[in-house]
This record gives structure tokens, C-alpha cells and sequence, in this order.
């Protein structure tokens, strides 16, 4: 039976990472979800419903106008002998009030009335979108920064198996198709509006051409459905072709020196054009459902028109209705159709966001983390910088232990080398040390006190580590060093810099310490860089030292400055090194040999030379290695 360790994360649980490399079946997609998402729009509900009542003002609006035009101008003004009464919703009685204030004309008067409802429809329309789209937006924000937050604090465990590239999609693409989901939902809540207003009116000026052209409505939508039902799996073609387009591309680019060197161009190029062609098919196929679907809907609409004009001027012929209704009609039917349309367009929107928001509540409800001490174990004020690891056995899965039974105490101040083939285990020894694992109880102790009894950031404080892979982030010199502590002042960064050599080159930089660094500090150089990283972990003056594989891809020069620094900075502290080139570490105190997860073998250099096992075997082929890489 495998300890605890076994299982990064939760102790003693088994998770299973690959839901995040996973398609997510459309079949058990739920909209329930969605409605998560009310709990980072609720803080700002009355932005919400003020964006309700903008919209219920502008439908309000956009219906008046036409009613100025049908009933007020046409049957009040123009043809004013008509008599069938059909209401006017106060409106002939709001221009006659006008006409008796200003003295104008009846035709003014109503031109005057609905320009006013124009300008309140696109202005009132014009602030609900921009309240709609404030609100959605800021609380995509919460959701996005509790999101970060979340991800921020899941073990390393987590990300050795699951893809960041996945887990950035979350925060980026998942989130800004919530967005286009929200803003699609206030298009529909502006149309929807007006359709209702618009049918209840229609309703109480003729019911029966009302029924009349409501069946029309179930064709709109039949033929919506089946058109969503095509052009989903079209697009769905067209997104997958295009992301392994990009991915082809990238590839490519990134690695054009191999694919010239070995003379792939047309290789590479023939597998571009095949994936272009997909794309491109996929493409056509989308365009033509379009010119099916868009036309198609244009004609119900004009088909619409044209049973309002027959039945409608048969009706006005008759009497029983007002020309000026049979207008009003025809403004209407607009209102009834583009609603249906628009809910056809959003909905593979709405699809998209279903998929979207199942994966963002996905990482959101991922419970995975390192185990934390009810009443954690302070350590000292100062830690003298003993490390003892007793009886270790851990490992990434289960039934693979990666070290085996490690049994090894480090006394404070003393500096001792890892060595060992690749996959021996070496690397894993410091991350279980920084605690970026569980371990059983008892296995680790850092000053006799065990690091499963003491919270996770506090030994991590404890221990400097410059890894082989360090990262420079966007900023200064200063903040890279610094690193956002309030107790790394400019002084020890400077001083920091003068420990490990790095001083000299800051000061050739333009504007020294102020120096702002791009991306991954790409206006360094590798060795710069590496220097820039030992004094970022020299700057909180740790008693304990890790340097995993630190030098490794640096050049002669620079080794020669960090080994220079290293016999100034040893002094006082526990140092443990990982090293590659093992003719840096001779000096070490002691040197202990890893093989396949377990201790092969301890000592000096010169005792493990003159004993003759795998030490001895690894250094003449490093050394063999050097011999033939110096030039003749």
C-alpha cells in the first residue's frame, strides 16, 4: 500500500485531470450552469435594472412612433373622415395639448411629437446597451479575478497534469464568450420588448389579422431551428479547422530553423494547405446555409407584408378598420419576425456560453489542494537550516514511487551535492522540501519539526531555490528582485546584486535598476537572466540554499561569477545543489548519489572517485563529454 503522497492534492484521492482535456458532450450540456452566473451580477442589480427600465422606455418609444404615424397623421390628420374608432394610446390628445400651447400646425406638431419618440428610442436604447454591457463586463471581471485567484492557489500537483494552455482558455476564451452571451441576451431583451408591445397592440386593433399573420410565426421559427440545427455543426468544423490551423502555423514558426534545416518546407506546407482546405470547405458550407436562411427569412417577411396589405385593405375597404391601422400593421410586423430571427442568431451563442460556462465552473469547483495543519507549527525566528528526510517514499501516481526509502540528515551550514542520472529523483527531493506536495507525516523535517505540521508558505519563506527554469517577469530590474515584498527595499536589492556578480551588467543597462524588462526578460541575456535570478532568492537572505541544476544553461563565464558568489553566499547557510556539470560541486561537503529514486551512495568527491560505483562512472563521461566539445 502506497502512503498518502502517492496522490498530489487531497491525500489519499485519486482525481482524474483529464475532464480539462476532455470535449465537453453537447448532449449533457445544461443551461442550469448559466444561472450561476447571477452571483457576480447581483452586486450591481441596479445597474441591472436600470438597464431594464432604459429598455422598456425605448420599447415604449419605438412603438409611439409608429402610432404618431398611423393614427395620429393618417387617420387624424390626413384622412380625417374616417369613422372607426381605434385607440390612439393618447397620443392625437398629447398633440392636440401641443398644438394648443405652441400654436403650431396639427402636421407640425405631430412631426415635432414623433421626432421625440425617435430621439427616446435611439437614445434610451443606446444607454441600456452601454448599462447592459457595464454590468456584464464588471461582473465578468469578479468572476475572471476570483477565477485567477482559484487557479492561483491549485497545487504544482495540478499543473503537472493538466495543460496550462487549457486552463488559460478559461480565463480568457471561456470568459469572453460569457460576455457575447450577456450582450446577446440584451439584443433579445430590446427586441423581445417591443414585440410584446407591438402584438398587445396589434391584438386590440384587429384580433383576426393579428391570428392571421401569427401563423406565419411557426414557420419562422421551424425554419430557425432547422437552420441553427445545420450551421452548429458547420461552425463547430469551422472552429476546430481554424484552432488546427493555428496550431500547424505555430508549430512551423516556432521551429523554422529545424524545418529549413532538414529541408520540410513542402511537407510542412502540403499539411498547412490540406487543414486550409478544410477550413476553407467548412467555410463555404456556412456561407451557403447563410444565403438559404437570410433570403428565406426576408421573403416570410415580405410574405408578411403582403398578407397585411390583402387582408388588411380588404378590411379598411370594408370600414371595419382605419387605413391608418392597416400602416400601423405593416411597421409592426417587423417586430414580430426580427425577434424570432435574432433568438435564431444568438442561440449558438447561448450553445457556446452552456459550453463555456460548464468549463469555467469546472475549474471553479476543482477541489485540490495541499493539506494544511489544523494548528500549524510556527517556525523559528531564524532557522538554523537542518533538513532531514526519514524513510521518503514518494511518488507523481500510484504504484510509481520516484524515490524509495531516502534517509539522509543535512546538519545547518552544511553544503551537500545531488547527483544522479536523469529521472533519479533529484528534482522531486526539492520539490517535496518546498512543500509543493504532501508527503507523510514524519518524512521531512526541517529544524525537527515536521513540514506536514507547518503551513506550506512558511517553509517556503524559509528556503531560497534558483531553479534550472526561472521566469523574469514584465517590470524592472528592481521588481524582479524585489518580487512585490515591502521587505526587499532598494538597498538590499543592491546588495543582493553586488553577492552574486549581477551588479555589473544592471549598471550597463540604460537605466539600471530601473531598467524596464520585457516578457520573460527577453532584452537579457540566459546568462543575465540567471544572475538576476540568484539575487531575487539572495535578497530575503535565506538560511537555506537550493540551487536545482542552476547553472546548466549558462555559459563558462557566467559560471565562473556564480561560482565566485556561491563561496561567498555558502558561508552561514545550508546549501543544497543539483547539479549537471558535476566538476562544479567538488567542493561539497558531501555528495549523494541518486539511482532510480533510492540512495546509491554518499560522500566526498574523492571518496566517491576512489570507490569507483555510479559516481565515479558519471564523472568520466561528463568529462569525456567536455573533452569533446573543447576544440582541437
Amino acid at each position: 500500500m502506497m502512503p498518502a503522497a502517492m496522490h498530489p492534492g487531497r491525500p489519499g484521492t485519486a482525481r482524474d485531470h483529464s475532464v480539462f482535456d476532455a470535449e465537453i458532450d453537447p448532449r449533457k450540456l445544461s443551461l442550469g450552469s448559466m444561472w450561476r452566473l447571477a452571483r457576480w451580477i447581483v452586486p450591481y442589480r441596479r445597474q441591472a435594472f436600470g438597464a431594464i427600465a432604459l429598455a422598456l422606455l425605448s420599447a415604449s418609444a419605438a412603438v409611439l412612433a409608429p402610432v404618431i404615424v398611423s393614427r395620429v397623421v393618417v387617420d387624424g390628420i390626413l384622412l380625417p373622415e374616417g369613422k372607426v374608432e381605434a385607440p390612439d394610446y393618447g397620443q392625437k390628445a398629447l398633440t392636440a395639448h401641443l398644438v394648443a400651447l405652441s400654436g403650431l400646425p396639427p402636421l407640425a406638431a405631430a412631426c415635432l411629437i414623433y421626432v421625440f419618440w425617435v430621439s427616446l428610442w435611439a437614445v434610451s436604447g443606446h444607454y441600456f446597451r452601454i448599462l447592459l454591457a457595464r454590468t456584464a463586463l464588471q461582473g465578468l471581471r469578479d468572476l475572471r479575478h476570483d477565477l485567477f485567484v482559484h487557479l492561483e492557489h491549485l497545487p504544482s500537483s495540478f499543473y503537472d497534469r493538466v495543460a496550462v494552455g487549457r486552463v488559460m482558455t478559461r480565463l480568457t476564451n471561456d470568459v469572453e464568450t460569457l460576455f457575447e452571451m450577456l450582450a446577446g441576451f440584451g439584443v433579445l431583451v430590446g427586441e423581445f420588448v417591443p414585440f410584446f408591445v407591438a402584438a398587445t397592440i396589434m391584438l386590440s386593433l384587429d384580433p383576426s389579422l393579428t391570428l392571421d399573420l401569427a401563423t406565419i410565426l411557426p414557420v419562422v421559427l421551424v425554419a430557425t431551428y432547422l437552420f441553427r440545427q445545420r450551421s452548429r455543426k458547420i461552425y463547430r468544423d469551422i472552429r476546430s479547422s481554424l484552432s488546427r490551423l493555428n496550431e500547424n502555423l505555430h508549430e512551423n514558426l516556432s521551429g523554422i530553423e529545424v524545418v529549413q534545416l532538414h529541408g520540410r518546407e513542402e511537407i510542412n506546407f502540403a499539411r498547412y494547405t490540406a487543414i486550409n482546405q478544410e477550413n476553407r470547405d467548412a467555410e463555404r458550407r456556412a456561407i451557403m446555409v447563410d444565403t438559404i436562411y437570410n433570403p428565406a427569412m426576408d421573403s416570410l417577411a415580405y410574405l408578411a407584408m403582403a398578407a397585411i396589405l390583402w387582408i388588411g385593405g380588404h378590411h379598411a375597404l370594408n370600414g371595419s378598420v382605419t387605413l391608418g391601422s392597416v400602416i400601423l400593421f405593416a411597421q409592426f410586423s417587423d417586430m414580430l419576425f426580427r425577434p424570432i430571427v435574432a433568438m435564431g442568431e444568438q442561440w449558438n451563442v447561448v450553445f457556446r456560453a452552456a459550453a463555456s460556462s460548464e468549463r469555467i465552473f469546472q475549474a471553479l469547483d476543482w477541489k485540490e489542494g495541499l493539506k494544511r495543519p489544523s494548528n500549524p507549527v510556527p517556525l523559528p525566528g531564524t532557522v538554523r537550516g537542518k533538513i532531514e528526510f526519514r524513510h521518503l517514499t514518494f511518488g507523481y501516481r500510484m504504484g510509481t514511487p520516484v524515490l524509495k526509502d531516502v534517509n539522509l540528515t543535512i546538519e545547518p551550514g552544511e553544503c551537500v551535492a545531488v547527483v544522479g542520472p536523469t529521472g533519479s529523483g533529484k528534482t522531486s527531493l526539492i520539490r517535496l522540501l518546498c512543500r509543493f506536495y504532501d508527503v507523510p507525516e514524519g518524512s521531512i523535517l526541517l529544524d525537527d519539526i515536521d513540514i506536514m505540521r507547518v503551513n506550506p508558505a512558511s517553509v517556503r519563506r524559509s528556503i531560497g531555490v534558483v531553479l534550472q527554469d526561472f521566469h523574469i517577469f514584465s517590470g524592472t530590474v528592481f521588481d524582479n528582485i524585489a518580487m512585490g515584498n515591502p521587505a526587499v527595499t532598494r538597498e538590499l536589492a543592491e546588495r543582493a546584486a553586488r553577492m552574486v556578480n549581477a551588479d555589473g551588467f544592471i549598471a550597463s543597462l540604460p537605466d539600471g535598476f530601473d531598467t524596464v524588462l520585457t516578457e520573460r526578460g527577453r532584452n537579457l541575456s540566459q546568462g543575465q537572466r540567471q544572475l538576476l535570478a540568484f539575487a531575487r532568492v539572495l535578497a530575503l537572505s535565506p538560511k537555506i540554499l537550493v540551487l536545482d541544476e542552476a547553472t546548466a544553461s549558462i555559459d563558462t563565464e557566467t559560471e565562473m561569477l556564480i561560482q565566485a558568489a556561491l563561496a561567498r553566499v555558502k558561508t552561514g547557510r545550508t546549501c543544497v545543489i543539483i547539479a549537471h556539470r558535476l566538476q562544479t560541486i567538488q567542493e561539497a561537503d558531501r555528495i549523494v548519489v541518486l539511482d532510480r529514486g533510492e540512495i546509491a551512495d554518499i560522500g566526498s568527491h574523492r571518496e566517491l572517485m576512489s570507490r569507483g560505483g555510479l559516481y565515479r562512472t558519471l564523472y568520466d563521461l561528463h568529462a569525456q563529454e567536455t573533452r569533446q566539445l573543447l576544440p582541437v
